[in-house]
């Protein structure tokens, strides 16, 4: 299980445990920002300058600690900045989406000591005589927890995935404060709804610390993916799991990006299973794994399979969203402006408080994907022309004073895997078919929801002859 981890040039730090711990070093984050604030504000002050707050708060050596601080203590606060970092970049000032964007790193790991003591409270007295290698330096570290490897002696290549202690028990706490510490920092754009992604961030954090949860969705997509092959889902091992520990079969591979290394061929091919997995998590499956780090792939040269790593983000679709992209899909293709004016308008891009050159400028974008779509067979994702072409417009309608309606979770998830699968076939430079791909689950879709509609107007019919 390798990957961008770099276990050897990250610095272990205790993870703060207690709540009052936790609320204590945010605190102090507050207090050194703000004694960072009025020393520069002195400083500018006796050059005969005019201090700007904006400027003060977001000096380099600002910037720099409240990243690191936040990224040292884990869970909630990183989460967040996972969170907001991929879905409200072009929202958020440039500023604040660069210590946000700093969030999507490794953490650090814990020390060994502290380590010892999680597996100590978790597991049964002498353990460690159970293994014949135990790895006390993580493989991965994350906001929730690190992942080790240890050879049993029975002979089983184990990942073992520690949860961070105090984490679960700190998130809501944790929330509240990371709202507070964002809304005095005054960089949040007016009007900016920051609560719906402090309450995903919180709701996302208890699912992500249930590990006998991700046991269940680790089993439910190798049954999902039991007939794709070219996909590697590890396999949970219960006696070496507790509500704070998931042990999984040890999966080799080397960094999903250090593909965009290899032959056109397989760069495409990767990009393509990895599209097409996401389509058949939201036209056919109804479930996703909606944390699109590229950590969580791996790839195996030897038998060119993609190994999937983390499930603690599973969510899954409801079936009136799964209808809304369905729709957005077939009016898209079709050119029905009219239907992918209200789709879009359903699905929640656009609400009463849209403006109409703004409306207009959203239906564009959509537009333009499809049409980009449709001009050559393959998509060329090493092409940016589309990618700056949404940017810039994202920018406009930014400056233009456009904000986000409340969008479903649903959709908000949605959009953070499509983003993030978009980001990784850019990096692998890769070509793939999407209309070809889209198009084999749209006809799966329509035919499934004929079918839905059928059997409801044969039970219609039934209730109306009983009640006749």
């Amino acid at each position: 299980m390798k990957n961008s981890y770099n276990k050897d040039n990250v610095r272990s730090i205790s993870v703060p445990a207690r709540r009052i711990e936790r609320l204590g070093k945010l605190g102090s984050l507050t207090a050194g920002v703000a004694g960072s604030v009025a020393i520069n504000g002195v400083k500018q002050l006796g050059q005969g300058k005019r201090p700007s707050l904006r400027n003060l708060l977001l000096t380099p050596s600002n910037t720099k600690r409240v990243s690191d601080q936040l990224a040292q203590m884990r869970g909630a606060v990183m989460k967040i900045g996972q969170l907001m970092s991929l879905d409200a970049g072009e929202v958020l000032p440039p500023e604040l989406s660069q210590i946000l964007v700093r969030l999507r790193d490794n953490a650090h790991p814990m020390p060994p000591a502290q380590l010892k003591k999680v597996l100590n409270a978790e597991w049964p007295a002498q353990w460690l005589r159970s293994f014949d290698k135990f790895d006390v330096r993580p493989i991965a570290a994350a906001s929730i927890g690190q992942v080790h490897r240890g050879q049993l002696k029975d002979g089983r290549d184990l990942a073992i995935k520690v949860q961070y202690p105090g984490i679960a028990k700190s998130i809501d706490s944790d929330v509240a404060n990371v709202g507070v510490l964002m809304r005095m920092s005054g960089l949040l754009p007016k009007g900016f709804e920051l609560d719906p992604y402090l309450e995903e961030g919180r709701k996302q954090l208890h699912d992500e610390t249930n590990y006998s949860r991700e046991a269940n969705q680790l089993m439910r997509f190798g049954d999902l993916l039991a007939d794709m092959t070219q996909f590697v889902v590890p396999k949970t091992h219960g006696d070496w799991s507790t509500p704070n520990i998931l042990a999984m079969t040890y999966v080799a591979g080397v960094p999903i990006e250090s593909v965009a290394e290899e032959t056109q061929e397989i760069r495409d091919q990767i990009a393509k299973d990895l599209i097409d997995l996401t389509i058949h998590e939201l036209f056919s499956f109804g479930v996703m794994q909606t944390d699109p780090n590229f950590a969580n792939y791996l790839y195996q040269p030897d038998n060119q399979r993609i190994a999937l790593l983390d499930f603690g983000a599973t969510h899954k679709i409801s079936p009136p969203i799964v209808q809304f992209y369905h729709q957005l899909m077939l009016a898209g293709f079709s050119g029905d402006d009219l239907v992918l004016e209200e789709t879009i308008k359903g699905i929640g891009f656009v609400d009463e408080n849209t403006k109409d050159s703004q409306r207009k400028q959203i239906v564009h974008m959509v537009k333009l994907v499809f049409a980009t779509l449709q001009k050559n067979r393959y998509l060329d994702f090493a092409d940016t022309k589309l990618a700056t072409h949404l940017q810039d417009s994202a920018l406009a309608l930014a400056k233009d004073g456009f904000l986000p309606p409340l969008l479903p979770i649903d959709v908000l998830l949605l959009q953070r895997k499509f983003a993030g699968m978009f980001l990784l076939a850019v990096k692998l430079g890769a070509r793939v078919d999407v209309v070809s791909l889209l198009a084999d689950h749209l006809k799966t879709t329509a035919l499934h929801n004929e079918t839905n509609q059928s059997c409801q107007t044969t039970e219609n019919s039934h209730q109306i002859s009983g009640t006749a």
